[in-house]
């Protein structure tokens, strides 16, 4: 898949692939939900029966974050995330438009006549409630008015489940309550994220479980604190595990930070400054204070026994 930079006004002479004939879908997609692949999958059917390359159009940072109208300060798809789910569902392309205050003020007209139709769109696809331009001015309807022979506007209605509408709140949501099966259902996958093995106090090690402690990306979204199973992909290799997200309450005091620690079944080695992608495979209790070390070490193999029945 091919990633191509955008930031308005276009150079359009160092674009590559402008001009060319295209079916494109549009949106943030922050976290690619069945939503969102509604989207995405009706932009990859359409370009079949055309016979062109789909592609998807998205924007960096986040608009909402920019514009200081989103009460989350994290994304469940960090840009590298996305882009990697975008490739796995067969887009050829995605164009990464950096959104800032040029972007902000362009009007709906601007932003068809000077962005969408240079790129050759010979369809957009949106979302239903996908809005563009200036404070938002532009919607679904405005963009099929101002598309008129230009390019076929093509509108996909919301995705429900269980009577509620799948959205990026309610994954979100989801994850903040520790209900993995709920998220796993509205992404279509396990929720995963990626962090850096950092060191740690490696008190692990001396109780028989050595542990991986992530840095997560910074703008990622971190679930409610307790205690996972997990599969864990590291140097190519997939291992599974539990992975406990919490202030470890047993040890520490004071002022108490997060921190993510994965204990890998069945894996050796150092992987100090390696990146690890942690899939969320169940949620299996909260995290709590133990009144000695033995118990916690009788907890956590319960944990790894528990992770190892849910996986």
């Amino acid at each position: 898949m091919d990633i191509i930079p955008l930031s308005y006004p276009v150079d359009w002479s160092a674009v590559s692939a402008g001009g060319d004939k295209q079916v494109l879908a549009i949106g943030d997609f922050d976290g690619v939900h069945l939503g969102h692949r509604e989207v995405i999958g009706r932009a990859l059917r359409t370009a079949g029966h055309q016979g062109l390359p789909a592609a998807i159009m998205t924007f960096h940072p986040h608009p909402r974050s920019v514009m200081g109208q989103d009460k989350y300060d994290n994304l469940l798809t960090p840009l590298e995330s996305k882009m990697e789910l975008f490739r796995s569902l067969g887009i050829s392309r995605t164009y990464v438009v950096t959104f800032d205050d040029s972007l902000m003020h362009v009007s709906p007209q601007q932003f068809v006549d000077e962005v969408l139709v240079p790129l050759g769109v010979e369809s957009v696809v949106v979302g239903f409630d996908f809005t563009f331009g200036y404070q938002g001015k532009g919607n679904p309807d405005s963009l099929c008015e101002l598309a008129h022979g230009k390019f076929a506007v093509e509108v996909v209605r919301p995705y429900y489940m269980d009577g509620a509408k799948v959205s990026s709140t309610s994954v979100r949501e989801a994850l903040q309550q520790g209900d993995v099966p709920a998220a796993s259902r509205l992404l279509g996958r396990p929720y995963s994220l990626s962090g850096k093995v950092v060191g740690g106090f490696q008190r692990g090690r001396t109780i028989g479980f050595p542990t991986a402690n992530l840095d997560p990306i910074a703008c990622s979204v971190v679930p409610a604190n307790g205690v996972y199973a997990i599969k864990a992909h590291v140097q190519g290799r997939m291992y599974k595990g539990v992975m406990n997200i919490g202030v470890k309450p047993t040890f520490e005091t004071g002022e108490l930070k997060r921190t993510l620690e994965a204990h890998l079944f069945d894996f050796a080695g150092d992987i100090y400054g390696e990146t690890v992608k942690v899939e969320l495979i169940a949620y299996l209790r909260e995290e709590r204070k133990f009144g000695s070390i033995d118990e916690l070490v009788a907890q956590i193999r319960r944990d790894a026994e528990a992770s190892k029945a849910a996986l």
